[in-house]
């Protein structure tokens, strides 16, 4: 018959996943060309990585070489903390790229590598799952949605972004700004420098020079998490602000803040201060050629000392100070340590009830009254009273 290839990919919906942890991955038909039909489920950091190496792959038609040339559609860059409300927003644009893609010239979409991430996957069939941790949850499409996927939504629209100052490039791969410009957001990496692109120019460029349109701040960014996740230094770094940190490869810190602009708060011991993401690592992650090529290039530069920065927006970006920071840290850490000292006189204070318990004498069975012998003729059987007369 040949070799495989999809004729059809059919968005169905999305699942609410609560093992091993919360999380949403969503549910694609896969009609093949033997005629059968494969449901698999896929995260949507999955597909983007898929994405971005199918545009290595074709450079010409991604349009790396020529903007004109470009036929593979675009993927909005997934964000940093993905909520229900943006995996549903996404369904739409979900469906129009998968259309789109199985309608590129074969050579794209009969590709191994389309192919292969379509395949049914072991966790497809059995999905890892906890039977203490209640059920995933499933939100189907409607039907009406599913007739065609240009109702669901119009062309795939980037992020606009407005420069504050201006911005010179100082490498290659970069793209200079000037204050007032408009730029799309093609990708946004937690290292803080993010892709965009300016009519026919594309590059990178610091976070930190970018504003959204609508306000201020960024719907994007989390609150600060004081519980902190442990992350490992993977780059040492010598702080040149007051509310920087110095640390060395190999130490353990927690973050407790995730910016945008690339420069997290963490914590180490009791001390709190800015540090570049790109220089960290989640603890247990394997290290990659991406992130190691990353730490390559120098720290974004903060937006705190940008000079002449001009925003269209009357009220200011809302900022923490390192002092609120430390103060809710300390907080944090104490009441652990509370919770920690409560847990363990609560089980001293039962090991010892445990040992009085164990050393009191335990109390002796009463021995019964001896019957009478009246009673033993009444209550016996007519052959044990024979054998007593």
């Amino acid at each position: 018959m040949g070799d495989a290839f999809i004729r059809h990919i059919e968005l169905l919906g999305y699942e609410k996943r609560f093992f091993p942890s919360q999380h949403y991955v969503y549910m694609f038909l896969v009609k093949w060309n033997d005629l059968s039909e494969k449901l698999v489920y896929r995260r949507f950091t999955e597909i983007y990585e898929f994405h971005k190496a199918l545009k290595e792959m074709f450079p010409i038609e991604s349009g790396d070489i020529n903007p004109e040339n470009r036929i593979i559609p675009h993927l909005p860059a997934p964000k940093w903390f993905d909520g229900q409300r943006s995996t549903q927003n996404r369904q739409g644009t979900l469906a129009e790229y998968c259309y789109t893609l199985v309608n590129l010239p074969h050579k794209i979409s009969r590709c191994g590598h389309v192919v292969s991430f379509f395949k049914v996957w072991p966790d497809d069939t059995s999905p890892v799952t906890d039977s203490q941790i209640k059920k995933p949850e499933v939100f189907l499409l409607p039907k009406d949605s599913k007739k065609n996927p240009t109702d669901i939504t119009g062309p795939i629209v980037l992020q606009t972004y407005r420069v504050i100052a201006d911005y010179e490039k100082s490498s290659r791969s970069e793209m200079a700004l000037k204050t007032g410009e408009m730029v799309d957001v093609v990708e946004k990496s937690e290292s803080g420098w993010w892709f965009c692109q300016l009519k026919n120019k594309r590059g990178w460029v610091p976070a930190a020079y970018l504003e959204p349109i609508d306000g201020p701040d960024e719907s994007e960014e989390q609150e600060p998490n004081y519980a902190g996740e442990l992350y490992v230094v993977q780059k040492s770094y010598t702080a040149i602000e007051e509310d920087e940190l110095t640390l060395k490869e190999g130490d353990t810190i927690e973050v407790i803040h995730k910016l945008l602009d690339g420069w997290w708060v963490i914590r180490k011991d009791e001390a709190t201060g800015f540090y570049p993401s790109m220089y960290l690592q989640k603890s247990g992650e394997e290290n990659s050629p991406v992130k190691s090529e990353l730490r390559n290039r120098s720290a974004p530069p903060r937006r705190s000392t940008i000079r002449n920065m001009k925003s269209i927006h009357k009220q200011g970006r809302k900022q923490i100070s390192q002092e609120t920071y430390r103060r809710n840290s300390r907080k944090y850490i104490q009441s652990r340590r509370n919770m920690k000292g409560n847990f363990k006189e609560k089980a001293n204070i039962i090991i010892e009830k445990n040992e009085q318990e164990e050393n009191r004498p335990k109390a002796q069975p009463a021995v019964p009254p001896r019957p009478s012998k009246d009673l033993i003729m009444n209550r016996c059987t007519e052959s044990t009273r024979r054998k007593i007369l």
